[in-house]
């Protein structure tokens, strides 16, 4: 299992949904990805979007105002 990390961080919706989505596009199934992102709606939109395309959502944290979504590709 692999792990990919990406930086949203400074960005705005709809970017960091749509770097998440091209993310784990790229990464093979049951890879984990790692989004950072300080948008408070990348919080929501995320782990709601990977939830509705099949993915699992593996933790949703905050530091310091940045967001570390963790989210394992399912199909």
């Amino acid at each position: 299992m692999k792990e990919k990390s990406v930086d949203c961080i400074g960005m705005f919706c709809p970017m960091p949904l749509f770097l998440t989505r091209k993310a784990i596009e790229e990464v093979e199934v049951g890879d984990v990805i790692e989004v950072l992102a300080d948008d408070p709606s990348a919080r929501k939109d995320i782990p709601e979007w990977a939830e509705r395309a099949g993915h699992k959502v593996l933790s949703v944290e905050e530091d310091d105002g940045i967001f570390i979504i963790r989210i394992q590709r399912g199909v």
